[in-house]
């Protein structure tokens, strides 16, 4: 049972010790442990994965994927980060720009600015095409000049009493539109995600008048189209206490761990720790500074269960998003299988 037990723990935790981390390549394949059915099968995975909602808000998704490979789970975040796509200014037509931006500098702030537009509603814009049409481009201006406020006090030193316009927003970033899309996209309202993020400052006399075309691509190619702020992953936190923990060192304890992971619990009159909730856990090892604490508890990750957190730029929802990078990774196994049957069987 002693050996079971060992061969589980190698199979299905990746361990956590003071000087080191151990199991930490998958090992599970076929023939590998004797007594083990570890051939692929695909009523046995479709029993074990599971796809569990932690917390969903407007932008932020952290979803529990339970039963793959890591692998599987890299897949799945890097095509989140550069494969999803998104619409995002590409080329800057500067008409006037008087600002002490530089044009180039200009240009690459603009690029960066989330636009809330589905990128689903567009095509590719094909290469070489300068001008775009309305099925592949959007079209934003920028037009601003700043100006003296007459009714300013004398003795003010405030730009922002002083000037108008000296602060350039995304909020003035206008959609004008290509061709018929008036037609096609009457209720889209295309505009910057934010309307705060701020372009440039301006004095008197100076302003920028930029045509900007928006296209759409993948991060891949530049961040820019990247839909998310952070898309990572990490493995389940597993806490063991090896055996009762009590009094001073139970509180002790507690403050090794982050916020809500040990508990305290008052039993015949002492004081005894429990694990409480150890997905808080952010494994700092801080307990194997303790000698009397460092033999008593066993960290470890659960090889196979994923936590997710997806953070989107506000282009599309976070749930959007997932099942967009569902899509595509669904596509790229169908091109695979279509790549193996084109090869001529001998």
């Amino acid at each position: 049972m002693a050996a079971r037990r060992r061969t589980d723990e190698m199979r299905d935790r990746v361990v956590l010790g003071e000087f080191g981390v151990r199991n930490v390549h998958t090992t599970d394949f076929p023939g590998n442990y004797p007594g083990y059915e570890d051939a692929w099968d695909q009523r046995r995975f479709e029993e074990a994965f599971r796809v569990d909602i932690i917390r969903e808000e407007e932008g932020a998704l952290e979803f529990d994927m339970v039963g793959i490979d890591a692998a599987i789970a890299n897949a799945f975040r890097r095509i989140l980060l550069a494969e999803v796509p998104t619409m995002a200014v590409e080329k800057v037509f500067v008409y006037n720009n008087t600002s002490i931006v530089q044009d180039e500098i200009l240009a690459h702030r603009l690029g960066l600015i989330p636009i809330r537009a589905d990128p689903r509603l567009f095509e590719y814009r094909n290469q070489g095409d300068e001008e775009g049409t309305e099925i592949d481009t959007l079209q934003f201006q920028l037009k601003i000049k700043c100006s003296r406020n007459p009714q300013a006090a004398r003795e003010s030193s405030d730009p922002n009493e002083l000037y108008f316009n000296h602060k350039v927003y995304s909020k003035h970033m206008t959609w004008v539109p290509l061709g018929n899309q008036t037609e096609l996209f009457p209720d889209a309202g295309f505009r910057p995600v934010h309307d705060d993020i701020l372009i440039a400052l301006l004095r008197p006399g100076q302003e920028i008048d930029v045509l900007m075309h928006c296209v759409k691509g993948i991060g891949k190619d530049h961040a820019k189209f990247s839909p998310v702020a952070t898309a990572s992953y990490r493995l389940l936190p597993d806490i063991t206490l090896l055996q009762p923990i009590e009094d001073e060192a139970a509180e002790m304890l507690q403050k090794c761990f982050s916020p809500g992971v040990i508990e305290i619990q008052n039993i015949k009159g002492k004081k005894v720790a429990r694990v409480a909730n150890a997905r808080l856990d952010t494994f700092s090892r801080e307990v194997f500074r303790h000698e009397g604490l460092k033999d008593l508890v066993r960290l470890a990750r659960v090889r196979n269960h994923y936590i997710f957190s997806v953070e989107s730029t506000g282009i599309l929802p976070p749930d959007v998003l997932v099942s967009e990078a569902i899509k595509i990774l669904m596509g790229k196994c169908q091109r695979f299988l279509n790549e193996l049957d084109s090869v001529p069987m001998e």
